[in-house]
């Protein structure tokens, strides 16, 4: 049975469920935009997750058939109105906006990409602009059949947020990453997925008891193992190799002298599956 848990408001929701950590984007008649509300309902809910022996892998998803849509478009529309009618007075400063987005980018993506548990993005449908940053940020996406894939900043006269230029360039190069955003072509799921950029696509029909299922079978996995290998990964493409050799070795010592690594060579002499505990 699911546990509910409170985030602070309607437009995030979050619970647990056999081992996963479920986050929903939950704005669906702005197709799960993001909202100044989203961002103090991650700062809630990440901190109770990593703090939750229960939750093993966290999933990041969208209410109904979108993941996200990225910034609210029509918010900036009304915003930008509303500052040419007041003479573009009494709004923040620039280097007010530019701290105030820079914290919240932080707070998602950069915690999402640092967090200690695997993440998982679920794309029920398109992830557009931020909302695709956010998918990146994660360690893995599953898509379902019917999701699309667009960077769409330079579509609104943007350059980009949320990390999506770094995570993507990590997954596809430089000149495919510059073509995706210079262009902002629409990537249906089974086309991000030959990219490299997805990681599975399953079936519309049930979406998300198919992504349920997939991160609870990364929940039953070693725990302490997988966040030694995802800090490992993360720090390769930053640091030589003698560094990455030298941080591998501190990791594999301290991995297998778990409790974990003792049960998973008991279960291979015995033939039978073993049974993690994250310790």
């Amino acid at each position: 049975m699911a546990r509910q848990l409170e985030t602070g408001t309607d437009d995030l929701l979050a619970r647990v469920e056999g081992g996963v950590g479920v986050i929903t984007l939950h704005r669906p008649k702005r197709r799960n935009a993001l909202s100044t509300a989203m961002y103090g309902g991650f700062d809630t809910v990440l901190p109770r997750f990593l703090a939750d022996d229960e939750v093993r892998v966290v999933m990041v998803t969208g209410t109904g058939t979108a993941f996200c849509a990225g910034g609210d478009v029509k918010q900036m529309d009304e915003n930008n109105q509303s500052a040419a009618e007041s003479g573009g007075g009494g709004g923040l400063s620039v280097e007010e906006t530019v701290a105030e987005l820079r914290l919240r980018q932080r707070s998602v993506s950069l915690t999402l990409h640092r967090f200690p548990k695997p993440v998982v993005a679920a794309l029920p449908g398109p992830a557009a602009g931020a909302g695709l940053s956010i998918a990146l940020s994660a360690d893995l996406r599953i898509a379902a059949e019917r999701a699309i894939l667009v960077t769409a900043f330079t579509s609104i006269g943007a350059s980009g947020d949320f990390g999506g230029s770094w995570f993507l360039t990590r997954l596809v190069g430089q000149a495919k990453a510059k073509e995706l955003y210079f262009w902002s072509p629409r990537l249906p799921a089974s086309e991000a997925e030959r990219l490299g950029i997805v990681n599975k696509v399953l079936p519309d029909e049930d979406f998300e008891q198919h992504a349920l299922d997939y991160c609870a079978e990364l929940a039953a996995r070693a725990p302490i193992g997988l966040r030694y290998a995802k800090e490992n990964i993360n720090r390769a493409l930053d640091v030589d190799l003698a560094s990455a050799l030298d941080a591998e070795a501190l990791a594999m010592r301290l991995s297998m002298s778990t409790d974990d690594h003792a049960e998973a060579a008991a279960a291979f002499v015995e033939k039978r599956p073993p049974v993690f505990h994250g310790r």
